[in-house]
């Protein structure tokens, strides 16, 4: 049965100095939380915990995450989320802001780079908002990048709602940029941690946090990764667990680029669409939803500058050298090819934007 002194005990071991994942699980699978919080308070896990103990105050620390609205849940306990109870590197105790049964629902983890494009950007986006909308809930860290865009492009519908997964306590936003992204996540879907109120995101936790990400997600995508970082922690851990890794294919010259590319090397699938991820699920297709209005096919000056820009970001000073028109020519066209959404904008920079017709 879960007392309050039971759940105030779990999270003063989880606040010790020093107690990663890995020696939480085991102390709390040896003993229950206040048994374990006697033996730390008599000196049986050492001097240093001791010491910190003494500073700690189970009963003011539940009423604290109470308080919070942050709920606290033990391995075993009867609101555990029995999609990770089973994971061999499941959290001793999980801490949660939101509405903890999503995680039973179907999810995809949608992961990647923080030094992303902006192509990269969009196709989180627009990925995570098609299987949102597919009823799908998407998984993600919410970092700068690739994470974040995926949260905001599954919050932009009505359908399944978000899963965030965090590296600190839930009271300590990171980054900063993203504290209305998080209270977005918090309010529509759930906001996960395993640390305690408080609790600083030391870099180490990040890739703690990961295997948390892959042990929710029925599949993971990775949209951008450079050849080594958090993503492929992330595919390692998912990997490690049977799960499916898709990637999304990118250009052969970008570094952020690399590890998808090399993911689809080494065999794991393509996720072009999501149709692909859906059907990874074993889900019916996602569909195309309303066609979009048709646009008007550029002529003339117009037609010359779209065929002057690539599909990655491409200079004014490119365009100008591929067709040799005028700098007030060549403004004009891109402005109207913009505003008919054959071209984007990118802090001067311009890429050709994928649309049927």
């Amino acid at each position: 049965m879960t007392t309050a002194a039971h759940v105030g005990c779990a999270i003063a071991l989880a606040s010790l100095p020093g107690m990663g994942p890995g020696r939480l699980r085991a102390l709390l699978e040896a003993h229950p939380p206040t048994e374990a919080w006697r033996r730390v308070r008599h000196g049986h896990e050492g001097a240093c915990r001791q010491r910190a103990a003494d500073h700690l105050d189970p009963d003011g620390l539940a009423k604290a995450h109470a308080e919070a609205q942050v709920t606290v849940h033990v391995l075993d306990g009867p609101d555990y989320p029995p999609r990770l109870a089973d994971d061999p590197e499941a959290p001793a105790v999980l801490f949660a802001t939101g509405d903890l049964a999503l995680v039973r629902s179907p999810l995809v983890g949608i992961v990647g780079t923080r030094r992303c494009t902006r192509a990269g950007r969009d196709v989180a986006r627009e990925l995570a908002r098609a299987v949102a909308a597919a009823g799908v809930g998407v998984v993600s860290g919410l970092a700068v990048g690739i994470d974040g865009a995926a949260h905001e492009g599954a919050l932009e519908v009505e359908g399944a709602r978000p899963v965030g997964v965090v590296a600190s306590g839930l009271d300590v936003v990171y980054p900063r940029r993203h504290e209305r992204l998080w209270q977005r996540v918090a309010q529509a879907g759930v906001l996960l941690s395993e640390w305690p109120l408080g609790t600083r995101p030391d870099a180490w936790r990040f890739p703690a946090r990961n295997r948390i990400i892959a042990a929710l997600s029925d599949v993971l995508v990775v949209v951008e990764s450079h050849a080594a970082g958090g993503s492929m922690h992330t595919v390692e851990a998912a990997d490690r667990r049977g799960r499916t890794v898709l990637a999304v294919p990118g250009p052969v010259r970008s570094p952020a680029s690399k590890g998808t590319n090399r993911l689809l090397f080494d065999g794991h699938g393509p996720a072009l669409d999501a149709d692909d991820v859906l059907s990874a699920l074993g889900l019916a297709t996602a569909g195309a939803g309303p066609p979009a209005p048709p646009r008007p096919v550029p002529t003339g000056v117009e037609a010359t500058v779209l065929a002057a820009v690539d599909w990655e970001p491409t200079a004014v000073e490119t365009i100008l050298v591929r067709t040799g028109l005028t700098p007030m020519s060549v403004a004009l066209a891109l402005r109207r090819l913009e505003h008919a959404a054959w071209v984007r904008d990118d802090a001067g920079w311009w890429e050709r934007i994928e649309r049927s017709s």
